[in-house]
């Protein structure tokens, strides 16, 4: 008997576990509505709507970043503007140079000692021994044949003869129509931009390509400043703020000849008018680099000749700045100097003894720190900006 009630009891066990498991998965059938995987919750991008995924081997998803939105190309201020802004600029900056020479020339009797002081300005003025001397011999005659003592005839003359010495006749041109090869396919003028450390190179090429755009060119930037891991991203933004390709390396340190080859290349392949090739900046004194330099301008012209070598060279440095136009000059053949920092500069006459000293001209001049504000240098312009007209 007790057997039998201990099989009944076994039963019964068995019983109530086997309903009890029914009744539990019968539940979780009617709230999952069968079996599913867990999903994780979509990514949302800031408008709200999920980037697209791309799914991996494993089966992990891969969010894909947003694509950037297209920047907009700004439209580079005409350059016809920039030389009544030079003019303005150069007035307003009062410069010190103009107003101590009419001072000392509106003089009612010159004597030895005036002429002493008008010298010692133009060479403060950085103009020169040589050129000083020259124009002071001129207005001294001048002043005597003609017995002028008025001080707006003298400020004629004055304005006369420091036009002359800044030399209207040169060809301040920039060579930037493409050639024509041997084999009849058309090259894109090459200007190769080159200079000392802390000039402004990068940032004159950037101007310069806006001043191209300008005129309705088709530019390429080469950024062959390797060594400077900031310039090639910035030459690049100046680039893409007017919708201009930059051909740089990926890694700092690279051949930066090589690069400006493929920039020319690039151009080639374009059908752009003008390449215009920045350059790390270099003491005149170090050979290495003034090899190097010379090295680049060799392998440019294996692709397309050199149209233009532009010397930037800082206003500021006044007479200092001569060494390193004449060691640049020797070494690539320098055809045209950018002044940089010109506005406001009491030491203008950078421009007479710098084109005195490499016989090239002054080309363009930097105004200030706006994306527009460099110019096409003018003589009567610059002239009369410093004598205040």
């Amino acid at each position: 008997m007790s057997d039998l009630l201990w099989i009944w009891i076994l039963l019964g066990v068995v019983l109530v576990g086997a309903l009890t498991t029914a009744i539990t998965l019968g539940v979780r059938g009617r709230r999952g509505g069968g079996t599913s995987t867990l999903e994780p919750p979509p990514v949302e991008t800031d408008d709200g709507a999920a980037p697209p995924a791309s799914s991996t081997a494993a089966g992990t998803e891969v969010v894909e970043p947003a694509a950037p939105a297209t920047p907009t190309v700004e439209r580079p201020e005409p350059v016809g503007g920039r030389l009544v802004r030079l003019r303005e600029r150069l007035a307003r900056s009062g410069s010190p140079f103009g107003a101590r020479l009419l001072s000392v020339l509106s003089r009612d009797h010159l004597t030895q000692d005036d002429w002493d002081e008008l010298e010692e300005a133009l060479l403060v003025a950085d103009v020169g021994a040589s050129a000083s001397e020259e124009l002071i011999a001129s207005l001294q005659t001048k002043v005597r044949v003609l017995g002028v003592r008025d001080a707006a005839s003298v400020r004629t003359l004055l304005r006369d003869e420091l036009v002359a010495l800044v030399d209207p006749s040169l060809d301040r041109s920039l060579a930037t129509t493409p050639h024509t090869a041997d084999d009849g396919a058309t090259l894109p003028a090459v200007v190769l931009v080159v200079g000392v450390n802390g000039t402004g190179k990068t940032t004159t090429v950037g101007k310069l390509a806006r001043v191209l755009v300008a005129e309705d060119r088709d530019v390429v930037l080469g950024a062959a400043d390797t060594f400077r891991a900031a310039a090639a991203d910035q030459l690049q933004t100046w680039g893409a703020r007017v919708g201009v390709p930059t051909v740089r390396s990926d890694r700092d340190g690279a051949d930066p000849a090589a690069v400006a080859f493929d920039a020319v290349r690039r151009g080639r392949e374009d059908g752009a008018d003008v390449v215009l090739v920045d350059t790390a900046g270099r003491l005149q004194n170090k050979a290495g680099l003034m090899d190097e330099l010379g090295k680049i301008r060799r392998v440019i012209t294996k692709e397309a000749p050199l149209s233009e070598v532009l010397l930037v060279l800082d206003a500021t440095t006044g007479q200092n700045g001569l060494a390193q136009a004449r060691v640049f000059g020797e070494v690539v053949g320098v055809t045209g100097i950018v002044l940089t920092k010109l506005d406001g500069t009491a030491r203008g006459g950078i421009v007479v003894a710098v084109q005195r000293e490499l016989g090239v001209p002054v080309k363009l001049v930097g105004l200030g720190e706006g994306p527009d504000d460099l110019a096409p240098f003018e003589p009567t312009q610059f002239v009369d900006g410093l004598l205040g007209d």
